[in-house]
């Protein structure tokens, strides 16, 4: 009886391990997934340094999954008409390094834009901001605010 009892513990214990092990490849794979939630206007600089340095960091946009979640205050820095160059221009270079911005659509309306008044390369986030950013939550992103 009691070699079973040894036994029973030994395989529950690699179960333990094995689920443990599991787990932790499934973290990994999904740190591959990110989305930045910006909504401060002082932080627009910041957080697309962020996207860059995180970018190099992980040795490339081939290595990461980046989406750039974009409401309130932050997106008039976005609007096109509005925008500095080096605004503008480091997005540009995010939208070839495969990130994705998506902007606000309640902000849009309170802002009283389109997406053609925004820079090249958002898409719209219909439901709203938080909405995008809990969806991608639910789909495995990991959620940065910086």
């Amino acid at each position: 009886m009691h070699r079973r009892n040894i036994l029973g513990a030994a395989f529950a214990a690699s179960g333990v391990l094995f689920a443990a092990g599991t787990r932790a490849r499934a973290d990994t794979r999904d740190a591959g997934k990110v989305v930045y939630h910006l909504a401060d206007l002082d932080k627009v600089a910041f957080v697309l340094g962020n996207i860059e340095n995180h970018l190099a960091g992980v040795g490339g946009p081939e290595k990461v999954t980046i989406e750039l979640v974009v409401h309130g205050p932050a997106l008039r820095a976005f609007h096109a008409s509005a925008a500095s160059h080096d605004t503008a221009h480091r997005l540009a270079s995010l939208i070839k390094a495969q990130v994705t911005p998506a902007a606000c659509g309640h902000t849009m309306r309170g802002q009283n834009v389109t997406l053609k008044d925004l820079l090249p390369g958002f898409s719209v986030a219909e439901r709203g901001g938080v909405v995008r950013l809990a969806e991608l939550q639910a789909q495995g992103y990991v959620y940065l605010r910086p």
